[in-house]
C-alpha cells in the first residue's frame, strides 16, 4: 500500500478516472485474440484500476482474475461487475509482489501502469513471479511509464513531458501529476527494464517506444 500511489487511494479521483484515462481495451483484446487468446484462456489483470481491461476480456476469456491492491478502485470495479452481471472475473486486493496465483496456471498477464509503483529491485522479484504464474508460451502484456533516452537527456525530456500537462482544476491529467509521478514513483530505463525482463526468462516479442521518450509497451513471452 505504501507505494500504490496518493492517486489510486483517493475516492475523486477514482470516481473520475475512466474520463481522464481511457486504457483502449477492446484494442489490447484484439491484439491478444492475434497473439492467441481465446474462450479457454486464464487472464490476469495486475493493476486492474477501475477494471475497463478485465471487464472487455471477460467475454473473450474463460476466466479473468482482476488485482488490484487499492479497495477504492477495486470497489469501483465490484460496482461495475454487478451492473453488468458477469460471473467470470475474480477480484483480488493484492500487488505484484504479493499475488498468489490459483488454479490452472494464466495464459495471458496483462499490466498496464501499474509496475512503475514497484522499486527497480523488486520489479526483478515481480518479474519473476509473474513468469512463475504463467504457463509455458503464455504471454505478459505490459505498458508502463518507461524512459526510452539516455540519462544526459532527463532534465529536457523530463521537462517536456510535465509541460503537457493542465492545471490543476482542468480535466485529465495535470503537470503537477507528472511531477508527482517523477519524484514520487519509479519509472526505469527501457534498458534497466528490458535487462531484468529477459534476466528472469522472458523473451521480447514486441517493444514499442512513444516519440517523446516517456511510454512503452511490450509482448514479453514465457517460452
Amino acid at each position: 500500500m505504501a507505494t500504490a500511489g496518493r492517486e489510486n487511494l483517493d475516492p475523486v479521483h477514482v470516481a473520475r478516472y475512466d474520463t481522464i484515462e481511457d486504457a483502449g481495451a477492446p484494442g489490447e483484446v484484439a491484439l491478444l485474440q492475434n497473439l492467441g487468446l481465446d474462450q479457454n484462456a486464464v487472464v490476469v489483470d495486475l493493476g486492474t484500476g477501475t477494471g475497463q481491461f478485465a471487464l472487455a476480456v471477460a467475454a473473450h476469456c474463460a476466466r479473468a482474475v482482476a488485482v488490484d491492491v487499492s479497495p477504492v478502485m477495486l470497489a469501483e470495479l465490484r460496482g461495475k461487475l454487478d451492473r453488468a452481471g458477469m460471473d467470470n472475473v475474480e477480484v483480488v486486493q493484492a500487488g505484484f509482489l504479493d499475488y498468489e496465483h490459483h488454479g490452472a496456471p494464466a495464459d495471458v498477464i496483462y499490466s498496464r501502469y501499474a509496475l512503475h509503483h514497484v522499486p527497480d529491485f523488486w520489479k526483478g522479484v515481480a518479474f519473476a513471479r509473474l513468469h512463475t504464474a504463467l504457463r509455458p508460451g503464455g504471454l505478459l502484456r505490459l505498458w508502463d511509464v518507461v524512459y526510452n533516452f539516455e540519462p544526459a537527456e532527463a532534465e529536457s525530456r523530463l521537462e517536456a513531458w510535465c509541460a503537457t500537462g493542465g492545471s490543476v482544476d482542468a480535466e485529465g491529467w495535470s503537470r503537477a501529476d507528472y511531477e508527482e509521478h517523477v519524484r514520487d514513483e519509479h519509472s526505469t530505463y527501457t534498458w534497466v527494464l528490458e535487462a531484468i525482463a529477459q534476466r528472469v526468462g522472458f523473451t521480447i516479442e514486441q517493444a514499442e517506444y512513444s516519440t517523446d521518450g516517456i511510454f512503452a509497451q511490450y509482448v514479453l513471452r514465457r517460452p
